[in-house]
């Protein structure tokens, strides 16, 4: 294990041999413990900086950061994924819920008989509280996947004699992700989770009734009734994402985008040569060497006239609305790929205006077809936002598209505003 240590005259490195290097002298005017840190924090690697830190020296973590890199470089996994023969697991971005919280326990009639006194009165207990249902935000929840179609809360006990309580049900709790939206059966929006830890109660649980003991008087001293516990909430919640993605990649059929994200995260959708192989969208995390996340979604290729239903609907725009910015992928191979931008932008506008104001970047596919730098350098000249030529099959050109990406991602998560919910 390696180990710094400072000296009153010199930074030193201890190897796990035993042998101590100097890394570098102090200068004489290095004297102030703030300038030893700076001289430290430029000269030292990011890698060593964070060793410096764990052992407990202290130099802030801003100071580390500052250091490192400007433009975060992307680490493209290297690992072997999975066997292509296994089902891929696809994004869920909706998913109705029907949620029961649970039912109170019932209150008892009892009278107590002791040795000295056989009607010492009432002694029935009060039933219990049935449990609510929670939806808590999750950091590490990313889709809804996981969210079940029915819930139901644990229902409270009976009470007993001897006036003892029946036993609360416990509360139910399901993670979902951060800005989760949730709306009634009749499509009005109820709340949106936008906070780290936020909570919202969907149902909650009945009271528990209460025991004969309660209904003791002066005039009824042995009263014989009791409560029954009352019946939890029950009602069916329609849960939608409000950001599904940071980036969406957006196409024709067969212009390369599941080939796109299969290259740049471990995401594993299928890829044919046949046109609407991608029926449902999928999700890949692209990483950092800073540690950051940035999600990736693959929409269903659009045709013209996806805002009519045409191809397979205009349900998978709704996709594109929950993306913070967009990537056209064209095939640079095709007749005229300049002419898929143009559709693809009518397209879009023609859902949704908002959505042709969005961040946007040309990602030309299949750069190592004929033709295709031919038609690269005709978008190039033609177009007034940023073009990337790569070919995602031989993992050409995808280095500088994800420095872009990471890019549009700081702009937005520095200055933008959450993107807001609609009625159903």
């Amino acid at each position: 294990m390696f180990m710094i240590f400072v000296s009153s005259s010199d930074l030193h490195l201890l190897t796990p041999h035993g042998t101590t290097h100097v890394l570098f002298p102090w200068t004489s005017h290095c004297n102030c413990q703030e300038r030893k840190k700076m001289v430290i924090t430029q000269r030292m690697t990011y890698c060593m900086q964070r060793l410096y830190v764990k052992q407990g020296l202290h130099v802030t973590m801003k100071m580390v950061r500052r250091a490192a890199s400007k433009v975060p470089q992307p680490v493209l996994a290297t690992k072997p994924k999975g066997f292509d023969k296994e089902e891929p697991t696809h994004f869920v971005d909706t998913k109705v819920c029907v949620v029961s919280g649970g039912n109170g326990g019932n209150g008892v009639v009892s009278f107590a008989s002791t040795r000295h006194k056989q009607f010492a009165g009432p002694d029935g207990g009060n039933g219990g509280s049935g449990g609510h249902i929670i939806f808590q935000v999750n950091e590490n929840v990313k889709s809804l996947s996981k969210v079940p179609g029915q819930v139901a809360a644990v229902e409270g006990k009976s009470g007993a004699k001897r006036n003892s309580e029946g036993k609360c049900g416990q509360h139910t709790f399901v993670p979902v992700p951060q800005g989760t939206m949730f709306y009634s059966a009749e499509g009005k929006l109820l709340t949106c989770l936008d906070e780290p830890n936020d909570y919202y109660i969907a149902a909650h649980g009945g009271k528990g009734g209460r025991g004969n003991t309660a209904f003791a008087t002066s005039t009824l001293v042995a009263p014989k009734i009791a409560e029954m516990g009352a019946k939890g909430e029950k009602h069916s919640l329609q849960l939608e994402m409000r950001i599904m993605a940071d980036a969406g990649l957006v196409g024709f059929p067969n212009a390369g985008k599941s080939s796109l994200l299969r290259a740049i995260s471990r995401a594993r959708p299928l890829t044919s040569e046949k046109a609407f192989t991608t029926r449902s969208a999928h999700v890949g995390m692209v990483q950092y060497d800073d540690y950051e996340q940035v999600s990736v979604a693959d929409i269903p290729g659009l045709v013209k006239g996806s805002h009519e239903s045409e191809g397979l609907g205009f349900s998978f725009l709704r996709h594109i609305m929950k993306c913070t910015c967009l990537l056209y992928v064209l095939d640079l191979a095709s007749d005229d790929p300049w002419q898929q931008y143009i559709d693809l932008r009518y397209e879009l506008q023609q859902y949704n205006t908002e959505l042709i104001t969005r961040p946007h970047a040309i990602v030309g596919n299949k750069i190592d077809l004929p033709l295709s730098e031919t038609n690269f350098k005709a978008i190039q000249a033609k177009s007034d936002v940023p073009v990337f030529a790569i070919s995602a099959t031989e993992k050409t050109g995808i280095k500088t598209l994800l420095i872009h990406v990471r890019k549009m991602y700081d702009d937005l998560k520095s200055h933008s505003q959450p993107l807001e919910a609609h009625e159903f």
